[in-house]
């Protein structure tokens, strides 16, 4: 489910060169006002691109879009999904580099004109009906039905127009071969059906463990492959967010200040649910056609299924879909058929409406009101986030405090003292190492590697709190004594051990096979797997991903075993059951689509590569902390919402 996540969520980031202006998102979907931090952080720089400063107000509500987006995608997303799929940095990564792009359209003077921007609107998809732009009047009153001022909107058209200029200039040069394009498009279209048998070297038993000289032996041979790597030491302190919400007291004036300030935060807008039959005039007599979607509104009401009428009968583009318009897409229909459904109450049928090029019946499926939540519904919620915020202002101003300090006596250690607390010494820990349960992420041991001896860090800000750490001392990387790495060296032997009776069993295996391989594997207690279509870079149960099986599934002659091929788990034998070409002449057809998705695909491995080179020339910096202490105030707000 989380593979299928982290595809999906990438998706959501618009390619480079066909961007999706981040506004766009809010068009169905406005989540509600920026919130107090948002507000109150505005005159900060949480982004700085060259002479640009981008504020915290963006990332905060771009985030939030970002969020609410994939949220509707999969409704059963937690906020340590949200963490594992990296949202916060894709979101931060996605403001930076449209405004690398937008910087690069004004160093090269590009603009946009008015006629360029008319042809922008009524080409909009969602501003499409029937193939056909829906007209300028229900264009201005579709965005002011969803709250979306004009000029914002058409602001943001323009800056799409401006990163598809630019982006088009700097890939003007990516080109790709008929050469190319055909072995990209044989290797993702021709298959094979392959058997293979694995053997696991984590389930072969070992009876006897290596001795002393074994490991002695074992060790002096390969002392290079056993090292101790780079540790240091440090003393630090830690404010957690959780243990300072225990002694903040929230008052009911406060919670209710913040409720009145943010009551859009806690509105769930009016839902209405449409279905629709449209039969076209086709520039016939309107008559019958007007008379026949009287009778479907008749029969509709007469208990007739509406799905199975539409899909009969309707001519519009939902039709295959039972005529349903969703929750949203029905605000871009003719300005009659939107006033009918805000007349109609759930479970009501209109009767035929007669538009300029053809008839339309309506059925309202469902239709809930606007409601706010009334504040005893979201009370706890809006404890839990004014306490987080209190509970993070007030560590960071203990860790001011302390830093002020430290920094002025040169040791943490002792300013700790002086204002009543214990610095905590870490052990030796690495790069990333977790920092027991303070800090699983590994931030502040991440920050440690950035010091010099001595020296003391900046404010580290987790999700969980903040923290601010000394280093003491440094154990550089060095050669491991046999005691240290003991244990290690006999498992490496063990390991050792079952790859080699792996490697002699399934070599005895493949001597012995006939066409019968799922009795080899109940024999010989093997895994026999089947794939009715392998194709290049496929998955494989047990195995995973491997070139070798590849390249063996679409060159081994058919139904011969191969020889054993290692993967990190044990071996496999593969065999080519059939296989199947890519056909030529359905190449031939289809060639200027594959060679247009080729090479939109090397124009944004260009690009990515491109903007890797503009972040360092434009020294892009990024207030790590602020961005922190935003992302953490979003995904609580995003809990509280839950």
């Amino acid at each position: 489910m989380l593979k299928t996540m982290r595809r999906n969520v990438k998706a959501l980031k618009p390619t480079l060169w066909i961007v999706i202006a981040i506004f766009v998102i809010s068009i169905f979907a406005i989540w509600g006002g920026g919130g107090r931090l948002g507000e109150s952080d505005t005159s900060r720089t949480l982004i700085t691109v060259g002479k640009e400063r981008i504020s915290p107000d963006t990332y905060h509500q771009t985030l939030r879009q970002r969020l609410e987006a994939v949220k509707r995608q999969y409704p059963q997303l937690d906020l340590g999904t949200i963490e594992q799929l990296n949202v916060p940095q894709q979101v931060l990564q996605q403001i930076v580099e449209e405004t690398l792009l937008l910087q690069i359209a004004r160093d090269m003077k590009l603009g946009v004109t008015d006629g360029e921007l008319r042809d922008k609107i009524v080409s909009y998809p969602v501003l499409q009906r029937d193939g056909r732009f829906i007209g300028f009047d229900e264009y201005k009153q579709l965005l002011e039905w969803n709250h979306l001022p004009l000029g914002e909107f058409e602001a943001g058209l323009k800056k799409e127009i401006l990163v598809g200029k630019v982006v088009s200039l700097l890939t003007a040069g990516v080109a790709v071969s008929d050469e190319e394009v055909w072995e990209n498009y044989r290797k993702q279209n021709e298959s094979a059906k392959i058997d293979y048998l694995v053997i696991e070297t984590g389930k072969i038993e070992i009876a006897d463990k290596p001795d002393a000289a074994a490991i002695q032996a074992h060790f002096e041979k390969n002392k290079a492959a056993y090292t101790i790597p780079e540790k240091r030491t440090a003393d630090y302190i830690f404010f957690k967010t959780d243990d300072l919400k225990k002694e903040i007291k929230v008052t009911d004036s406060e919670i209710d200040s913040y409720y009145r300030n943010n009551i859009s935060q806690f509105r769930d807008p009016e839902q209405i649910k449409v279905s629709r039959i449209y039969l076209p005039f086709d520039g016939g007599d309107k008559a019958p056609v007007l008379a026949q979607a009287g009778d479907l509104a008749g029969k509709i009401r007469a208990g007739e299924d509406f799905a199975d009428l539409a899909r009969n009968f309707s001519k519009d583009d939902k039709a295959a879909d039972g005529g349903d318009w969703g929750l949203t897409a029905w605000t871009s229909l003719t300005v009659k058929e939107t006033d009918e459904i805000r007349k109609l109450l759930a479970g009501q049928v209109s009767d035929a409406i007669e538009l300029e090029d053809g008839a339309a019946v309506i059925k309202v499926t469902e239709k809930t009101a606007e409601v706010t939540r009334p504040l005893a519904e979201v009370k706890t919620s809006i404890t839990s986030i004014l306490e987080d915020e209190v509970a993070r202002r007030t560590a960071a101003e203990k860790v001011a405090r302390i830093e002020k300090d430290a920094r002025r006596r040169k040791n943490l250690n002792a300013a700790a003292k002086e204002n009543g607390i214990t610095a905590a010494t870490s052990g030796p820990i690495g790069p990333g190492d977790p920092l027991g349960d303070v800090d699983p992420s590994g931030t502040i041991s991440q920050a440690l590697f950035t010091l010099k001896e001595k020296e003391i860090s900046k404010p580290v800000q987790t999700y969980s709190g903040v923290g601010l750490v000394q280093l003491r001392t440094i154990e550089p990387s060095r050669p491991a004594k046999l005691e240290e790495v003991r244990d290690r060296v006999a498992t490496d032997i063990l390991d050792a051990r079952k790859k080699e009776k792996s490697l002699e069993k399934i070599n005895g295996v493949r001597a012995s096979l006939t066409d019968n391989w799922d009795l080899a594997a109940k024999e010989n207690s093997l895994e026999l797997k089947s794939v009715e279509t392998h194709r290049h870079g496929q998955y494989l149960s047990l195995v995973g991903e491997n070139t070798e099986i590849d390249r063996l599934a679409f060159s081994l002659p058919i139904k011969e075993a191969s020889s054993p091929v290692e993967f990190p788990g044990g071996y496999v034998i593969v065999r080519v059951l059939e296989r199947q070409a890519a056909a030529r002449t359905e190449y031939d057809k289809n060639k200027d689509a594959e060679r247009t998705a080729l090479l939109e695909s090397q124009k944004s491995k260009f690009l990515q590569s491109y903007l890797v080179m503009a972040r360092d020339a434009r020294n892009v910096d990024i207030n790590n902390d602020l961005f922190m202490t935003i992302t953490t105030d979003v995904l609580n707000r995003f809990a509280g919402e839950e």
